[in-house]
């Protein structure tokens, strides 16, 4: 059983290519617009030349009628063909082209006609309006044939009607005029036609470059296939026009900016207000994986710029993995502290035994008591003023640090915190970040130290964090809650100078403030104030606990 090659269907439908299919679509319009518009002249053209030519007979007739000589030799002579009623008509007519002009008196006899032998005889048609008065344009049939007439009443000197005047022109004429004005005409809708025609050519080039060349579903799919990835993936996006206007948000956009959709077709400046956030998307801030902090979130944001001179910005969200590199470098330092204190531990168990070899018992339980207890005492301080388990670790493990960096923490007689913060995580965050930096400040000076003074105002919870670093100048005492500034070397991992500004902002989140001011002994002196960091309730019972 052979089998047959199977057939090809010609399949006939528009071009694939969006050239094509608009330039065809464009060549259409063009032709059907030449189309109507050739019809829309045409239609009335027949009538116009047919009123023409009836009112130029009117107008020669009226002529005629005029002269009052006619009126005097149509009662005066006899209808006959060398009679001076016909020497004038045919002088008439010859001058102006008429194909014949027919006087007659009020019976309907012929004084005058281009055919000579009707001369005395009765017209062909009714001229009975013109014998009453009127004129009459018509175009009817006649002993010539069709014609367009125009009927004047012939009057005497003295007004009254003796007959009438008839000019007719020949209607084979005017059709002619009209089957003249065709070829122009068409060659005018040729000329529009092809100058469209160019017009669409280049349209459709233009479109061709602007489109790359893709076909309708092309766009269609690629439309679709950008909707999916702006939304599904975890980045945010933000087109910008070439006005600065923001003309796209991802999902992730509207999360990491907390924008609502009313913020597409407004400006950066409107939608997110002054900040460096706004600075780095607008390009005002230029550079690669740029930190930027927007209201508790840490973002990384990269700038590309667009042909039609807008941009794309993308930002990551870099507030997780910001406060695993915290968490990274406060273990670091909790184990280079343990390490440090493991080898402190092991001098401290060989003296010990040094003591217990010697048999001096005294001075080893002495001894014992003086390590034990520094480090107890320690604790208790901060546990008996700081009543937050969060922020007493913090400090606690903040102090062990400090004391293997050769710098002292210490908690202020003043501080006094009850238990029960609205906000224990973010008041950590500050605590954190400002003792880092005291430490860092403070750590290589002589007879380095750190206070750390935290209580409660009603229900305000105040901080403040002084140390002995060489302090902050008075001129960058503002600029150095911005995001990205910074005196330290960066690390391996990311970037600094986000801490600060971290910190300002989780204050001002709550309603409150941070400054830096110059400490009474010199260094810098942090203060932060959040006016409603406790509850009602956690008021009530702090103050029956006073």
């Amino acid at each position: 059983m052979s089998s047959s090659p199977p057939t090809r269907r010609l399949r006939l439908g528009l071009p694939r290519r969006m050239f094509s299919q608009v330039l065809l679509m464009q060549l259409a319009i063009a032709a059907g617009v030449a189309v109507l518009a050739t019809g829309l002249f045409l239609a009335p053209l027949s009538d116009q030349l047919d009123d023409q030519a009836m009112r130029r007979a009117l107008s020669i007739a009226q002529t005629t009628a005029a002269q009052p000589q006619i009126a005097r030799d149509v009662k005066e002579s006899l209808p006959t063909p060398g009679g001076p009623v016909q020497d004038v008509a045919e002088r008439i007519r010859r001058a102006s082209g008429a194909e014949y002009i027919v006087i007659m008196n009020t019976d309907g006899v012929r004084w005058s006609h281009t055919d000579v032998h009707q001369i005395g005889k009765l017209v062909s048609t009714d001229p009975s309006a013109a014998l009453a008065g009127h004129e009459v344009m018509e175009i009817d049939n006649g002993t010539l044939g069709r014609s367009a007439r125009g009927k004047v009443p012939l009057q005497d000197a003295r007004g009254e009607i003796i007959g009438a005047v008839s000019v007719g022109i020949e209607y084979d004429s005017v059709r002619a005029r009209l089957i003249h004005t065709i070829p122009s005409l068409l060659a005018y809708a040729g000329g529009a036609l092809a100058v469209g025609a160019i017009a669409a050519y280049l349209i459709s080039r233009r479109v061709q470059k602007q489109t790359r060349d893709l076909a309708f579903s092309d766009i269609s799919a690629l439309l679709a296939e950008r909707e999916a990835m702006l939304h599904g993936i975890r980045e945010g996006v933000v087109a910008l026009d070439r006005h600065g206007r923001i003309r796209l948000l991802n999902d992730e956009a509207h999360r990491l900016l907390n924008l609502g959709t009313e913020a597409v077709g407004r400006s950066l400046d409107s939608a997110l207000g002054p900040g460096r956030t706004t600075d780095v998307l607008a390009g005002r801030v230029t550079g690669t994986d740029l930190v930027t902090v927007r209201g508790t979130r840490v973002l990384i944001a990269n700038r590309m710029p667009t042909d039609d001179g807008g941009a794309v910005a993308t930002l990551r969200d870099r507030t997780e993995l910001e406060q695993l590199g915290r968490e990274l470098d406060s273990t670091r330092g909790l184990i280079d502290a343990l390490r440090a204190q493991d080898h402190e531990h092991a001098n401290r168990m060989h003296t010990l035994l040094g003591l217990l070899e010697l048999e001096m018992y005294e001075e080893a339980v002495e001894f014992v008591g003086e390590v034990a207890g520094a480090h107890r005492v320690t604790a208790e301080q901060i546990t008996e003023k700081i009543h937050d388990p969060l922020l007493a670790a913090l400090l606690v493990g903040k102090a062990t640090v400090a004391a293997e960096r050769g710098v002292s923490l210490a908690v202020s007689p003043d501080t006094w915190l009850p238990d029960r913060l609205i906000d224990p995580r973010g008041l950590v965050t500050i605590v954190g970040n400002l003792v880092d930096n005291a430490l860092d400040a403070a750590s290589g000076s002589s007879d380095a130290w750190v206070e750390v003074v935290l209580r409660a105002e009603g229900r305000a919870a105040v901080l403040r964090v002084q140390d002995t670093g060489p302090g902050v100048p008075p001129d960058q005492r503002e600029t150095i809650f911005l995001e990205g500034w910074t005196t330290k070397k960066a690390p391996a991992r990311g970037k600094r100078g986000i801490g600060l500004a971290l910190v300002r902002r989780l204050a001002e989140r709550q309603g409150g403030d941070a400054e830096v001011t110059g400490a009474p002994g010199g260094g810098a002196q942090f203060t932060v104030r959040l006016p409603e960091a406790l509850s009602e309730a956690e008021l009530t019972n702090a103050e029956e606990s006073r």
